[in-house]
């Protein structure tokens, strides 16, 4: 039996276009709540969320019974994090801050066996091989995982061509505002420079036959960034979707408006 099928790498190949939330609240329960939204893919963030490998292995597990696909966002692409949360049963990685070749290079061979990577041989003690159960595991297991990076930075603008060029990258995630700090818009990633960076790396990523991703908040910028292209895009996080119910269902209660939050029966 070979390695489970991973239907988001294979929505890439095929440029079909997956929309995604991102979930950094670091609640297996908080994910499982949003598994049945609809959302092709939830991000699980361990570079903003304060997670840990085995909370971020909890989080997978509750969004891999859904039809949900999780990728994990790691704070770093440290060689023995991406061994961890791979043998855990992740298929899909976000690793954020990529500026150079080399960088992706090593991300490419931390995700894979030898001979064509570095990736320890122990899958057998995790999720990922179903303890020992999916035989062929060793086998297979490279071309089901997904790997994507993420460029925020001019410096990573500038190593675009080469990094998406690489055998192994399946996409690249535009981070428009921590590439709008860098470029000197701290907070306005809507900032006109920061949308052409954004048109200009779609377009050579595109040159470089890789699926194009990017996040935001702002439903005019989402649209205009599906218009450019995108193939996978998120429109928002658990925790922003949290506080604005929450206050917006307060406001109209004081206003003596009706809305905000749908009632529940019994409640």
């Amino acid at each position: 039996m070979p390695a489970p099928r991973n239907l988001f790498k294979a929505a890439l190949r095929e440029n079909r276009f997956q929309l995604g939330l991102w979930v950094a609240l670091a609640s297996p329960y908080a994910a499982e709540v949003l598994c049945d939204s609809g959302y092709d893919w939830l991000l699980i963030d361990g570079e903003h969320g304060p997670n840990d490998i085995p909370l971020l292995s909890e989080q997978v597990q509750a969004v891999s019974r859904s039809n949900s696909h999780p990728i994990v966002r790691l704070p770093v692409g440290e060689t023995w994090m991406i061994k961890q949360i791979l043998d855990a049963g992740a298929q899909t990685l976000l690793i954020p801050m990529v500026e150079s070749v080399e960088q992706a290079k090593a991300l490419v061979q931390a995700v894979r066996y030898p001979p064509h990577g570095i990736r320890g041989v122990g899958a057998a003690l995790g999720r990922a091989s179903r303890f020992s159960r999916i035989g062929d595991y060793l086998e297979t297991a490279n071309e089901q995982i997904c790997l994507l990076v993420q460029i925020e930075s001019r410096a990573g603008l500038k190593a675009l061509d080469g990094i998406a060029a690489l055998d192994g990258i399946d996409g690249v995630f535009i981070g428009p505002s921590d590439l709008a700090a860098d470029m000197g818009h701290l907070g306005n990633p809507a900032h006109p420079d920061v949308t052409a960076a954004v048109q200009d790396a779609f377009a050579r990523i595109e040159g470089a036959g890789k699926a194009k991703g990017i996040m935001t908040l702002d439903p005019v910028q989402a649209r205009l960034y599906r218009d450019m292209g995108a193939t996978f895009m998120a429109i928002g996080t658990d925790v922003t979707l949290l506080v604005s119910a929450a206050s917006r269902l307060r406001e109209h209660f004081l206003a003596g408006k009706e809305g905000g939050v749908a009632p529940v029966a019994g409640y």
